[in-house]
């Protein structure tokens, strides 16, 4: 393939794989209130964030790590004020202490921390604003999880960014199942090695966690009763993960697009799969890149954070990461995209909390059936639903629907989880 292309996707690769300690919308919102606290220069004597409707959502249901067992945004903001380190960015909370998380339930008993609906804004935003010693400081967070585009103190401005949207997304226009199977065949493994072995490592770890104590709802214990086929080993590896994370277990997962749960759907049932079926350390870091980047080029057209839930887009890519272990082709490879997303896609979003576990239970369940079909040569034809004449226009198909037909839906949604609409 083209050097251009090729070092492309290195780069996503590089800049979407990294480790995020806990769910990455509480954790941003730590990281935000970290940063803020910093550049107070004291400790607050109170504190506001105004969140995007995304965050409210995503924040809402799910533990805050290393918090005690903690939920929601004030948690989350005032652990990272009261103990969060901003150096380490996305394992902002890596090392809160005992006392971190006594004075953390204090404050919030006091109301240190006030919370509201930022109104027009971007789908990912937070700003964290916080008044102590006679000082004034805000730190605003956009597009990104670690993306901060302002920082204020005593009414100067310390920091703008004054870029767009568009050019704080890494460029993934190049992005196509064929090319992303090309780049896979052809890749160094030396390239890929650090990034990959790092994925293995972390996501395995948790999802360990996972299977050994009774985190959430135990949806990846669940999967593993059910037999000893590969697919429900492979479906509890991404469960158990979830259920230990959505859960607030400690310990660091590489994410993809963004989020903990897709990075280890896209992962974990393809580490299982090469596991139990004696493949070699190289082909699962070919099929590796086929799943991580297969998810990126579904969630390109939805956008980080939607009505769509995204577990579905990392689900069809590890489907499709199967079939390419199993030798398929670049053309059973696309069809396991397409009948994974024509079956499930359109699962929604309702936020980030335990039940996650069996959003993804489900999704790989799905994406088993569409690897099945495509390895007997099935597919859903053009003209069934949203599948058109090829597989990019069916990603891209369903992706327009997850960003701009779902926004209704995320409006409702939100509506309902804060108590706005009344049924």
């Amino acid at each position: 393939m083209e050097r251009k292309l090729y070092q492309d996707y290195l780069h996503i690769l590089k800049q979407e794989l990294v480790p995020a300690l806990g769910c990455t919308e509480p954790i941003a919102l730590a990281y935000a209130a970290a940063k803020c606290r910093e550049t107070l220069g004291v400790f607050p004597e109170k504190v506001e964030a105004l969140c995007s409707g995304n965050i409210i959502k995503n924040v809402k249901g799910v533990t805050v790590p290393n918090s005690g067992g903690l939920k929601g945004i004030e948690a989350a903001v005032v652990l990272g004020a009261t103990g969060g380190d901003p150096e380490k960015v996305l394992e902002v909370l890596q090392n809160i202490t005992d006392e971190d998380r006594r004075y953390t339930k204090e404050l919030i008993k006091k109301g240190f921390c006030t919370c509201s609906l930022k109104e027009g804004a971007a789908n990912l935003f937070i700003e964290v604003r916080a008044e102590g010693g006679g000082n004034k400081a805000s730190v605003r967070l956009e597009h990104k999880h670690t993306n901060i585009t302002y920082i204020m103190r005593n009414g100067k401005v310390i920091y703008k960014d004054s870029q767009t949207y568009e050019d704080h997304q890494t460029d993934k226009s190049s992005l196509n199942i064929k090319d992303i199977v090309a780049f896979a065949d052809e890749v160094s493994i030396e390239d890929v090695k650090d990034i990959l072995s790092r994925q293995i490592q972390c996501n395995y770890a948790i999802s360990e966690e996972g299977l050994k104590k009774p985190w959430g709802a135990g949806i990846g214990h669940f999967a593993r009763r059910q037999g000893e086929d590969v697919r429900w080993k492979a479906i509890s590896r991404a469960a158990a993960g979830s259920d230990a994370r959505m859960s607030g277990c400690p310990l660091p997962v590489i994410i993809n697009s963004g989020s903990g749960n897709q990075g280890m759907t896209c992962s974990l049932p393809v580490i299982e799969y090469a596991y139990s079926t004696g493949k070699s350390e190289e082909q699962l870091y070919r099929a590796l890149c086929v799943s991580n980047l297969i998810a990126q080029d579904q969630k390109r057209y939805i956008g980080a954070l939607s009505a769509y839930c995204g577990v579905v887009c990392a689900a069809a890519a590890s489907g499709a990461a199967i079939t390419y272990l199993e030798g398929g082709t670049v053309e059973q490879i696309e069809d396991t995209v397409v009948n994974t997303i024509a079956n499930i896609g359109g699962m929604v979003c309702d936020g980030a909390k335990p039940s996650c576990a069996a959003k993804i239970y489900s999704a790989l369940q799905a994406a088993f059936l569409g690897h099945e079909m495509a390895m007997k040569r099935i597919r859903f034809e053009a003209g069934d639903g949203l599948v058109m004449e090829s597989a990019e226009a069916t990603v891209k198909a369903v992706g327009h629907v997850g960003r701009e037909g779902m926004r209704q839906t995320d409006i409702e949604i939100l509506n309902l989880m804060i108590g706005k609409t009344k049924v």
